[in-house]
């Protein structure tokens, strides 16, 4: 209720009074990341669970800055690129690139390598419909892909111990299935049992309970759903985050607005990361990083923020489509590849 009262809250002014604000909500959201790293706060303040330094205690409730970094990243970065050119060369993407550098490099030295991934899917997304060309985009990307080994040195010794069981898992070695693979075996299971339809109430809660699966109302709660519900019942839920996502797209498609726009490609970036890596690592395709099933997990942070998020997208559906008052990153011809 508290999450559908704040997506209201969020589509009554318009939207580009966000936008005016975007930057003062940057640095107090840079401020609260940075709170997170300074040496000597209190436990009680912030408190470190599963080795990571994430959460801000409000009292009665947790406040896990990385959460609103996502809706003021889309925020600026949607702002600062609804009238600019510059990331139609390589040169200006990669500036632009390293602009969004700050909140990601913060979250990683929590350290919290899997929301510190999600930012990337609507930093991609947000530079192709702003018009980046394809070819820089695709250069980028190969030159990160082929840098990721150089960082496996710098991971925390947790880290690197899942990237080694995710690879044993794909050898089909089980001599980790009790150790670092406890978890993505455990849910794998969970899967496995549920077949086609679910494996019922009564046998479901009985596997979940004598399986005893870690983060299983969180990070793993992709294979409760599976279990209980079956393939059928995991398809559902895939489909509708996926519902959600072209919602959100086709609101895009219809506002003639650039930071209307970008707000909806960049809030549909993150829900896709979020879906993405959440099955991949409740499947063993991916290692497990912490990251939520957006609107399914227990989380209070992540649930307000996904439902923020919708009400950004419903502010700009509820707007009349209208073009701005100078020219946007509209550009034609067959200069865009």
């Amino acid at each position: 209720f508290i999450g559908i009262g704040a997506a209201l809250l969020i589509a009554l002014p318009k939207y580009k009074l966000l936008g005016y604000a975007s930057w003062i909500l940057a640095a107090l959201n840079i401020l609260l990341l940075g709170v997170l790293l300074v040496p000597g706060v209190p436990d009680w303040i912030v408190t470190p669970r599963n080795g990571a330094r994430a959460w801000i205690s409000l009292g009665p409730v947790d406040l896990q800055p990385s959460e609103p970094a996502k809706i003021v990243f889309v925020l600026v970065l949607a702002w600062y690129m609804r009238f600019r050119e510059e990331h139609r060369t390589f040169r200006g993407l990669v500036l632009i690139g390293a602009l969004s550098i700050a909140p990601i490099a913060l979250i990683m030295l929590q350290p919290d390598l899997g929301q510190a991934m999600l930012f990337i899917p609507p930093l991609l997304a947000i530079f192709l419909a702003a018009g980046a060309k394809k070819r820089h985009l695709f250069a980028v990307l190969a030159a990160a892909l082929l840098a990721a080994p150089a960082t496996y040195p710098f991971l925390m010794p947790h880290q690197k111990a899942r990237i080694v069981g995710l690879v044993k898992q794909i050898q089909g070695d089980r001599t980790a299935d009790e150790d670092v693979n406890m978890q993505p075996v455990t849910a794998q299971r969970l899967i496995g049992a549920g077949g086609l339809t679910g494996a019922g109430e009564d046998l479901s809660r009985a596997l979940i309970h004598y399986n005893r699966l870690p983060e299983r109302h969180n990070d793993m709660v992709f294979s409760v759903v599976v279990n209980r519900w079956g393939m059928m019942g995991g398809l559902a839920v895939i489909g509708l985050s996926l519902t959600w996502i072209v919602g959100a797209l086709a609101t895009a498609a219809a506002a003639k607005d650039p930071f209307a726009r970008l707000i909806c490609v960049g809030a549909s970036g993150f829900l896709v990361g979020h879906l993405i890596v959440n099955v991949g690592m409740n499947l063993g395709l991916l290692p497990i990083v912490g990251v939520t099933l957006p609107f399914v997990s227990y989380g209070g942070s992540s649930l307000l923020t996904m439902w923020v998020m919708t009400g950004l997208i419903l502010n700009v559906g509820l707007r009349r489509p209208r073009a701005p008052g100078r020219p946007s990153f509209e550009y034609a011809g067959g200069d865009d590849d």
